[in-house]
């Protein structure tokens, strides 16, 4: 992670005590990732395509399977046509998100 970057930079949490997370996306990579920071944003990189929602659905996977929640625990909130996005992650505490985050960059 770059200097004075800290990882709880890249997310809120809302009023019902959810982690609000904030990505930055690159669809129709070669690779899928978390590949560090982008701006106060978690840069990812994912194969599939940005077409019919299927980038989306690829990223909500990707940051099920990195904090270790259920893929129906990660909810795209905003963004959904953009590279900048928000997911809302329930069943999450903010400082297992700064944990994971800190061990990834």
């Amino acid at each position: 992670m770059g200097v004075g970057i800290s990882p709880s930079s890249f997310f809120d949490v809302d009023s019902d005590g959810h982690v609000v997370l904030s990505v930055h996306v690159q669809p129709g990579a070669k690779r899928t990732g978390v590949v560090g920071a982008h701006g106060e944003a978690v840069k990812v990189r994912v194969t599939a395509p940005p077409e019919d929602g299927k980038a989306n659905q690829a990223v909500a996977e990707l940051l099920a399977t990195t904090f270790g929640v259920r893929k129906g625990d990660v909810e795209l909130l905003s963004g959904a046509s953009s590279r900048q996005k928000r997911f809302r992650i329930t069943g999450l505490a903010p400082d297992d998100v700064t944990a994971r985050l800190g061990q990834l960059f």
